[in-house]
């Protein structure tokens, strides 16, 4: 079955570059960040994985875990951290997934269940549909899900701004309109009445229609 979003992430046990892990476990009550690779030593995926451990202290920031996914080895990993770091400027500091044998790219729907029962013999181009990036709440539901093709390269900045705009309206009964970035306007929601929105917002809101309301960021 395929997964959406607000269905729970299924949990597994797996060997990372930092160890052993439980993933819901390892998750904790904050929120996850998993991106999947096709293949080690790949030069997309080393931009990815370099601007990724960039950005570790920004996610930090925002109680969330980053952690990586590629269909190889461990032993692997850990070899080509070495080339991320000489290449990119970055040290990787978040554990690596190895999946060896293809079962969590499985679990997660990024392999059909006939691909197969090991990584070895397989080249990125058969691994293509393993370029995932999944964001999972603290209630270990999936928020939010991006499949990009291997050639391109993703905009983790615009994890980082979706994480933003997820964690304020998980708080706050508000979504975010196009392009939003912290401290821009928000969308007061339809649940919310005019009642309710004057006696929340004593500063006021701005009513584009009766459906679109604006108000300055909550805090």
């Amino acid at each position: 079955m395929s997964l959406r979003i607000n269905d729970e992430a299924p949990d597994f046990t797996a060997e990372t570059t930092q160890g052993t892990i439980h993933f819901h476990e390892w998750i904790g009550d904050g929120w996850a960040i998993l991106f999947s690779h096709p293949k080690d030593f790949t030069p997309v995926c080393t931009t990815e994985l370099g601007y990724m451990a960039g950005l570790q202290p920004e996610f930090e920031k925002r109680n969330t875990k980053i952690i990586g996914l590629s269909v190889d080895p461990v032993t692997n990993h850990g070899k080509w951290a070495a080339d991320i770091e000489e290449t990119q400027g970055h040290k990787v500091n978040y554990p690596m997934i190895g999946d060896p044998d293809l079962k969590i790219a499985k679990l997660y729907n990024m392999l059909p269940a006939d691909a197969g029962e090991t990584s070895e013999g397989r080249t990125a181009a058969n691994n293509a549909t393993v370029r995932t990036v999944f964001i999972i709440g603290p209630d270990k539901k999936i928020k939010l899900m991006l499949m990009y093709p291997m050639t391109t390269g993703r905009n983790f900045d615009e994890v980082l701004r979706v994480l933003d705009s997820m964690q304020l309206t998980a708080k706050h009964k508000v979504a975010t309109p196009v392009n939003w970035k912290s401290g821009d306007d928000v969308i007061i929601v339809p649940a919310v009445s005019d009642a309710e929105a004057k006696e929340k917002y004593p500063d006021g809101f701005r009513s584009v229609k009766p459906y679109l309301r604006l108000v300055a960021q909550p805090k």
